[in-house]
């Protein structure tokens, strides 16, 4: 067992707390010289009820998920990361993200942020955050943002 994070995955979803988990994961990234995983994981469950009045939605979804992971990538190598990979998939992220891609990429530890965008998805059947937390075989650190930042933000 080693304590030294190589291989680290992070979940960004474009919400605050997931640009603070991508602050962190880029940080211990740099300081470990691990590879950074930025996973960006489409929801598309209701693409097709969507998609009866609005066909543009799922090339919209993904160019929106590509801009947004390549921004971070470039922040993370500009801040010294060096193995920096992107990744987009599709299906339910507290699934895909714990159970598919943890282990397809043999992870060392998930980084995600406390809260994400799907407010409603979190009432009615618990936070992405909490079953990557119960689900993972490997270590998840939940990041929150400080007080300040959220009173700044309402």
């Amino acid at each position: 067992m080693t304590l030294k994070y190589s291989r680290i995955m992070v979940a960004v979803d474009g919400s605050k707390e997931a640009e603070w988990a991508f602050k962190k994961a880029a940080a211990a990234a740099s300081r470990n010289h691990a590879d950074l995983y930025l996973v960006h994981v489409i929801d598309n469950r209701s693409f097709g009820s969507i998609e009866a009045y609005d066909r543009t939605i799922a090339d919209r979804t993904l160019k929106s998920g590509e801009e947004l992971l390549a921004r971070y990538k470039e922040e993370a190598t500009s801040h010294g990361a060096t193995n920096v990979h992107t990744m987009i998939e599709y299906g339910s992220p507290k699934t895909v993200i714990p159970k598919k891609l943890a282990d397809e990429l043999k992870v060392d530890v998930i980084v995600c942020g406390a809260t994400g965008l799907n407010a409603a998805e979190r009432l009615i059947m618990g936070s992405v955050s909490e079953r990557i937390v119960r689900t993972a075989k490997c270590d998840v650190l939940v990041v929150r943002r400080n007080q300040e930042d959220i009173d700044a933000d309402e």
